[in-house]
C-alpha cells in the first residue's frame, strides 16, 4: 500500500463514530464507498465525491479493504453474514476490519466458515468518543496479523492518533483491549461519583475535595479530566448513549465469564449504569450514573468558581 495508490475504503455504519471517521479517511484521499441505514447520512460524503452503495455486498465488492463501525455484535453479524451481506460481495482474500466495539464471535464464525476463501480478518475498535472520530485523533487497538496491520496502517493513521495505533495481538485481542478499557472507565465513572457525592454531603468543599484526591495517591485521569466535563458544564456527555454504554459493560461481563474470571467488581458498576439508564433514558449520557449521586445528596456536583 502506498499514499501514490490509495486502496478504496468500503465503510459500512456512519453514526456518530463513523461520520467522522469517513470525513476523515476522505480528507486523506481515500475513495470510500458506503453504507449506512440512512442514505442521509451519506449525503455529505456523497456530495465530496464517495459513492453510495445500496447493500453492505455492494460495498464490499466495489472496495479493497471493507470496515464495520456498528452498535453491537448483532449488527455486525447482521452486516457480515446477511443475504446482502459483507460475505456476499466481499472478493476471496479480500479485507474486513471490523471497528465496533464488540466479540469475536462473529469474526471467528466467519473464520471458520470461510477459511478456504483467504479472507483477511482484523477487529480495530477504538477510543476517544466522537470528538477523537471528528477530529482524527482515536486510539485503535488492533487485533491481527502484523503484516496486515501494517499494509492498513495509513488507513488508520488517517482515522486516528499515529502514536495511539497499537498492535496489541492476534484475532479478538482489539476487541478484549477495548473492552477492558470500557470497562475500567465506567468502574472510575462509578467510583468518583460515590467519593464525590460522600465527600460533599460531609461538608467537603468539592474544588477541595478533588485537588485533594489529584495530590493524593488515588488519583486518575477520570478524576483530574474527564470528571471536569460535569463539574463545569453539567455535560454528560449524549454524544454515546448509556444504553450502548451498558451493552459495553454486558459485553465485558460476558467476556469475564467465557474466561472463567470473577468479575463482581464490574458486574455492580453495570447494575449502576442500568438503574442509571432506567431512570434517565436510554438516550442520556454515558456520564448520567453520576446524576443518580447527585440527585441523593440532593444537589449537582458542580465547581462553584465556574458557577460564580
Amino acid at each position: 500500500m502506498t499514499h501514490a495508490v490509495l486502496p478504496t475504503v468500503g465503510f459500512i455504519g456512519l453514526g456518530n463514530m463513523g461520520s467522522g471517521m469517513t470525513r476523515n479517511l476522505q480528507r486523506a484521499g481515500f475513495p470510500l464507498v458506503v453504507n449506512d441505514l440512512r442514505r442521509e447520512a451519506a449525503a455529505e460524503l456523497v456530495a465530496g465525491g464517495a459513492r453510495w452503495a445500496s447493500t453492505p455486498a455492494e460495498a464490499a465488492a466495489a472496495s479493497d479493504v471493507v470496515i464495520t463501525m456498528l452498535p453491537t455484535p448483532r449488527h455486525v453479524d447482521a452486516v457480515v453474514n446477511g443475504p446482502d451481506g459483507i460475505l456476499a460481495g466481499i472478493a476471496d482474500g479480500g479485507t474486513w476490519v471490523d471497528m465496533s466495539t464488540s466479540v469475536p464471535e462473529v469474526a471467528d464464525a466467519v473464520r471458520r466458515a470461510h477459511g478456504a476463501r483467504g479472507l483477511r480478518i482484523l477487529d480495530a475498535p477504538v477510543s476517544g468518543m466522537s470528538v477523537g472520530a471528528a477530529n482524527g485523533m482515536l486510539q485503535i487497538f488492533v487485533g491481527g496479523e502484523a503484516e496486515d496491520v501494517a499494509r492498513l496502517r495509513p488507513v488508520f493513521e488517517a482515522m486516528g492518533d499515529p502514536e495511539r495505533i497499537l498492535h496489541v495481538g492476534g484475532a479478538g485481542a482489539g476487541y478484549a483491549v477495548k473492552l477492558m478499557i470500557n470497562q475500567l472507565w465506567f468502574s472510575h465513572l462509578v467510583a468518583t461519583a460515590e467519593v464525590l457525592a460522600i465527600g460533599v454531603k460531609a461538608g467537603v468543599d468539592l474544588d477541595v475535595l478533588r485537588d485533594s484526591l489529584i495530590a493524593s495517591p488515588a488519583n486518575s485521569n477520570f478524576v483530574e479530566h474527564d470528571v471536569l466535563s460535569i463539574l463545569d458544564r453539567g455535560d454528560y456527555d449524549e454524544g454515546f448513549a448509556i444504553a450502548l454504554a451498558c451493552k459495553d459493560l454486558g459485553l465485558s461481563i460476558d467476556l469475564a465469564r467465557s474466561v472463567g474470571v470473577p468479575a463482581e467488581l464490574s458486574a455492580v458498576v453495570e447494575q449502576i449504569y442500568r438503574r442509571a439508564k432506567a431512570q434517565y433514558g436510554d438516550l442520556a449520557g454515558e456520564m448520567t450514573p453520576v446524576q443518580l449521586y447527585e440527585d441523593l445528596i440532593g444537589r449537582p456536583l458542580r465547581r462553584e468558581a465556574v458557577a460564580a
